[in-house]
């Protein structure tokens, strides 16, 4: 009896090339941009929806997906440690699916504050998982690159998100900016689940336990230049954070009254930190992440000093040319510290990637949205809280980074470790 020849075995479906990885991740974490940015036009309109009195009480919208997204990173690198980041970026994405429409039809401002708390619980799973897929494929350097690429990318987003916000807007409601949410996420659901292969290498798989979590966060911790830079990056979050938070303020309606032009304001500004990440992943190979990240951050601390002397000559309100070029100049010199932080904080920890992207992502987050929470709550009208916030954070920064000085010569982890118990 003669053998039928045996089928082919079906080629698995070829990785994304160089720029579609990018571009993927880069719509994941745009995905977490976008849910914070296009929301600022909204406030009043939002504000005169629901009654709310107090105009600070708008930054909860803020606060409210900002503390969903940094409670649930520590779920979702561990989890993903064990069954993989596809299954664990579907279901995160899933919730966040369901925060949205939960705010589209939410009749009252509490119930768009939980709404925004369930969105930022699936979307802690994009943000914790680009950071661990890229760690799983690249180190070093080249992971600096590549995450200098992705933010370069990811910056597009505010640059067009307040604008989108406000033509929303004219189209007659604010419920249209979370449909234009709920239309990205349905996208990166289906390009990563078409194109992006699972990337958690098989040697690095480990038993979801409390132990295994212990071990990945005692990993980062224990680390000085995992522990140094995690701290320093929270510290640079918090800058951006209480940027983010009084923005609208100052630009928009108190300061400068630009109204409808905010968006133009805002968006000039996070032109400069595209530019400045894309001159980061040119850089990074030459000058390396340390170099670049010292700079970066010495240099945003003069320009917080140069702020804070502008509002004690304009009583707290500078011309907005002047007070535009320096934000600019400010906010490029952030932008070249915070993918560098981001990755010499990974570099150590390959085998625990996604346990450890969960930690440092959560504790950055926290302590971004706690420390940008309080000098907005403390806006009174000026830029004074904003200029104050900058000097006292960026020296704070700097202690941090040479206090703790910088850590023995680092290498890319590659074998994986033992989890006690495992």
């Amino acid at each position: 009896m003669s053998r039928l020849p045996a089928a082919p075995a079906s080629k698995p479906a070829p990785e994304p090339s160089f720029l579609e990885f990018v571009l993927v991740i880069a719509l994941m974490m745009g995905l977490v941009s976008l849910s914070i940015d296009n929301l600022l036009p909204a406030f009043d309109s939002i504000r005169s929806t629901f009654g709310v009195a107090d105009p600070n009480r708008m930054q909860l919208v803020l606060t409210a997906y900002m503390a969903g997204f940094g409670i649930m990173q520590l779920v979702w690198g561990p989890v993903s440690d064990t069954i993989g980041r596809r299954k664990v970026l579907m279901i995160g994405l899933a919730i966040y699916t369901a925060g949205t429409v939960l705010a589209i039809f939410a009749p009252n401002y509490e119930t768009l504050l939980l709404a925004r708390a369930v969105q930022g619980m699936g979307g802690a799973a994009a943000r914790v998982l680009s950071i661990a897929i890229i760690r799983d494929r690249y180190s070093g350097r080249d992971m600096a690159r590549v995450m200098s690429l992705t933010l370069m990318i990811f910056i597009v987003v505010p640059v067009v998100a307040p604008a989108m916000g406000s033509a929303f807007l004219i189209l007659g409601s604010w419920h249209y900016i979370f449909v234009s949410m709920l239309g990205l996420v349905i996208a990166v659901a289906i390009w990563f689940g078409l194109r992006m292969p699972e990337t958690l290498h098989p040697e690095y798989r480990r038993k979801l336990s409390i132990a295994m979590v212990a071990f990945g966060i005692g990993r980062v911790v224990n680390n000085r230049a995992s522990l140094t830079n995690m701290l320093a990056m929270g510290l640079a979050m918090g800058c951006l954070m209480t940027y983010v938070g009084s923005a609208q303020q100052i630009f928009e309606t108190d300061i400068y009254k630009l109204g409808p032009w905010f968006p133009l304001a805002f968006g000039m500004i996070a032109i400069c930190m595209g530019i400045a990440s894309f001159t980061n992943s040119r850089l990074v190979k030459r000058l390396g992440m340390h170099k670049l990240s010292r700079a970066g951050m010495a240099g945003f601390t003069v320009m917080a000093a140069i702020l804070l002397a502008e509002a004690y000559l304009f009583d707290g309100r500078p011309p907005l040319l002047v007070f535009g070029i320096t934000m600019g100049i400010a906010h490029f010199l952030l932008s070249l510290t915070l993918p560098n932080f981001n990755a010499l904080a990974m570099e150590p920890v390959g085998d625990v990637a996604g346990t450890a992207s969960s930690f440092i992502g959560c504790v950055t987050t926290i302590m971004g949205a706690v420390i940008g929470g309080l000098i907005g709550e403390a806006y009174n009208g000026t830029i004074f809280p904003l200029a104050c916030g900058y000097l006292g954070l960026s020296a704070l920064c700097l202690v941090v980074m040479y206090g703790f000085g910088r850590s023995p010569a680092l290498v890319a982890s590659r074998a994986p470790a033992m989890v006690p118990g495992e």
